[in-house]
């Protein structure tokens, strides 16, 4: 039987639905003895090895199909209150650099607030957080180590356990992001909550 203590959550900086997922979860998860973990993925990674597509290039074409995604976006928020949600105008951010960076900090045992000020710069401040020194400037604000956890981002190890966190998701049937994991059981995108919750 799957271990339903955990949640994990696969996970990448660049997509707006995670983030929206991350910020719906604490309500979602609200009345279930459950913790939350992050695996960080490259998303990009996840479609190469894919095949698969961001929906505004898999369905540009589609005649209606991008409204109704915003329309359903819209809903979501409205549903979980998550008002300070503000779409970057520099989508898609390369977000190689601040994934890396997850992984530093959590080994420093700094992850959720490095998640937290990544997040709030990217999806609530429209900042460009693949610019270095955008990225240095949002973890010093946050009293961060900035200089420490990008110096990290070059170790070997950093980068391989990246690759290796998609690779293995890849492996599990992962195709996009959010997408989350009770024990065997997956889940992907914000609008499957519901259903692992009932699962939960």
């Amino acid at each position: 039987m799957s271990d339903r203590r955990w949640v994990e959550f696969i996970f990448d900086f660049g997509s707006p639905n995670a983030y929206l997922a991350y910020r719906a979860l604490p309500e979602v998860l609200g009345s279930y003895e459950v913790s939350v973990r992050l695996t960080p993925c490259l998303l990009g990674g996840i479609f190469k090895a894919t095949g698969n597509q961001s929906p505004v290039t898999a369905f540009a074409q589609i005649k209606g199909k991008l409204a109704y995604q915003r329309l359903e976006m819209q809903r979501f928020i409205e549903r979980y209150g998550i008002h300070r949600f503000s779409f970057n105008p520099h989508f898609p951010v390369n977000t190689l650099l601040v994934m890396r960076g997850l992984i530093a900090a959590e080994a420093a045992g700094v992850g959720k607030p490095y998640t937290e000020a990544v997040l709030t710069g990217l999806w609530e401040h429209q900042l460009k957080m693949d610019d270095p020194a955008i990225v240095a400037d949002v973890l010093a604000a946050a009293d961060l180590d900035a200089t420490g956890l990008l110096d990290a981002t070059r170790q070997p190890e950093i980068k391989q356990r990246l690759i290796d966190n998609t690779a293995a998701a890849v492996e599990r049937g992962v195709f996009g992001i959010p997408t989350f994991f009770v024990g065997d059981e997956m889940f992907f995108g914000k609008d499957r909550l519901e259903q692992m919750t009932r699962y939960l």
